[in-house]
């Protein structure tokens, strides 16, 4: 998990993502945000983010990303 955030702050480095949990209902990261989240995801885990994963609550936490993600990887 330490290593996602390390890769999240490189995106985002003025957001606590530890700490925040209302990064999209809170209009804290916005859609380039998240495309290049999703990017980074598919580059470093290998893991595609089908456009039905696109959701608020999937963005709304460095956690529910990270959760994501590891259902994605099974």
């Amino acid at each position: 998990m330490q290593e996602f955030l390390e890769l999240l702050n490189g995106i985002r480095p003025d957001v606590d993502f530890e700490n925040t949990k209302n990064l999209v209902s809170g209009g804290i990261l916005k859609s380039f945000d998240i495309i290049q989240i999703v990017g980074m995801i598919d580059d470093e885990y290998d893991v595609k983010v089908p456009v039905a994963e696109l959701k608020p609550e999937n963005f709304d936490s460095a956690q529910a990303l990270f959760e994501m993600i590891e259902r994605l990887d099974d």
